[in-house]
């Protein structure tokens, strides 16, 4: 199974967004869901704060600031090819 990582902070507006559309994407195709809080660890923090929500695909970024459903989906089906 993939695993797709959402790098987030606590009230993160953007990051809500991006959750929604994950979970949207998930309820149809199936991916593991990690969420990492950016506050909770200074490396995190300092590699990703001003770029948050970032999205990767086991270990590939994807999106930062928003994500695009459609391109999530592709990635998706191209990674269980």
């Amino acid at each position: 199974m993939r695993t797709l990582t959402l790098y987030t902070r606590p009230g993160c507006h953007l990051c809500e967004q991006a959750l929604l559309v994950l979970d949207r994407v998930q309820a149809e195709l199936p991916f593991q869901l990690v969420e990492r809080d950016i506050s909770a660890e200074e490396e995190l923090h300092s590699a990703y704060f001003d770029r948050i929500p970032v999205v990767d695909l086991d270990g590939e970024e994807l999106f930062e600031h928003f994500v695009d459903e459609q391109v999530l989906r592709q990635a998706l089906h191209r990674c269980g090819q």
